[in-house]
Formats: C-alpha cells, structure tokens, sequence
C-alpha cells in the first residue's frame, strides 16, 4: 500500500474497529476523514451476488464520466473479471477481512492510469458484514483523469491485508487472484487458507 488515501482511509478503518474484526457500520463519521470523503464508496450486497454502490464519492463518479450511485461495482471491471471481483468482495464480507487491489484504468480514447483501491468490512446492528467501506485513488498524478473518462478496470493483483499496518508485509501473503483462478478450490477454502496463512505470519 502506497497511495495517501488508501492508507490514511485503513488507518482510521482500523481505528474505529479498535479489538473487532469490522466496525459498524454507524461508527463510520463522514466529519472525520472530509479531506478524503470525494474517493471513498460504500457497496451494498443486493442478493445473488450482486454487489453495489450505496455511495461513490464525486472524484470517483469524475473518472468514470458518470453517477456510479445504484450501479453495480463489477461495471467497472473488464468483462472478464467480473465474476472474480464479485467473489473477491463477497469474501471480504464474509471472513472480515479488508482487502488491496492494484488495477490499470483503461480511458475511452486509450489512455492508461495505475490504481489502489481498498475494500473493508462493514457489520450491520444484527452481527452480518453486508457491506463495505473502500477507496479509489491512483498512483499517480495525470491530467487527463476526471477530464477523459475511464472506460475499464483490469485487475493487476489482489491480496489480504493485516489487521494492522506493520503486522505483516502484504507482499508476503499469496494475492487473491491466483488462488480464486483455481478450479479446484472453492472460495470458503481459499479465504481459509488465507487467514492461516496471515496468522501464521503474524505468530513469526
């Protein structure tokens, strides 16, 4: 992780969960991150998978070229990623388990720009994860973003964060994407590993 937003926007993920494995999602106080609120999102599951953005901060609706409120997060994606996002985020709900992304922006007349985008966890009063807090930022700089329009995402690679920063490099853990392309392996079995995988970093 090396992008200011994604980093300030998890330090405060993790601030507010304090002991939790996911805040709730009425801890989340707009006030006290407002110099981040224009790339932050919030995805909502609406059943059968389908996942979906609650809310899309006005920079991230800017570089797509449209209200992005309603529509559903795998519409970013190349075509044939949308199925492995999709999963990914479940999986994130499901185990509690906040997520990095690395992914190039593909504008509508060729232009190209490199993305992180975080997803984390959000509990619900009755105990579920049902949705998630997360951010898109890019790396760097360049001028014709928010001007020409994104036309796609493709993911470069994806991979499970430590609870907290410093607990354990991301680098070491396996990224999601290799294991979720194996056909062999259901996601519950892959999130699992995952996890022991995390912990037995952590315990070293």
């Amino acid at each position: 992780m090396r992008v200011q937003t994604t980093i300030e926007i998890f330090d405060y993920w993790n601030r507010i969960r304090g002991a939790a494995d996911a805040p709730l999602k009425s801890q989340v106080e707009p006030s006290a991150v407002p110099h981040l609120l224009q790339s932050l999102f919030i995805l909502e599951t609406r059943g059968a998978g389908n996942i979906g953005f609650r809310l899309a901060g006005t920079r991230i609706c800017d570089l797509f070229g449209r209200d992005l409120r309603g529509e559903r997060f795998a519409s970013l994606w190349g075509n044939g990623q949308h199925a492995d996002i999709e999963r990914t985020a479940m999986g994130v709900m499901d185990h509690a388990m906040p997520a990095l992304f690395n992914a190039t922006g593909y504008s509508t007349i060729g232009h190209q720009a490199s993305f992180e985008i975080i997803m984390m966890p959000l509990r619900s009063p009755h105990g579920a994860c049902d949705r998630l807090l997360g951010a898109i930022a890019p790396t760097a700089a360049a001028s014709w973003l928010e001007v020409v329009p994104l036309e796609f995402l493709a993911l470069d690679r994806s991979r499970l964060l430590p609870g907290k920063l410093g607990t354990a490099a991301p680098a070491e853990l396996r990224p999601i994407n290799e294991i979720v392309a194996g056909k062999s392996a259901g996601l519950g079995q892959v999130m699992r590993r995952m996890v022991s995988q995390l912990l037995s970093v952590e315990a070293h």
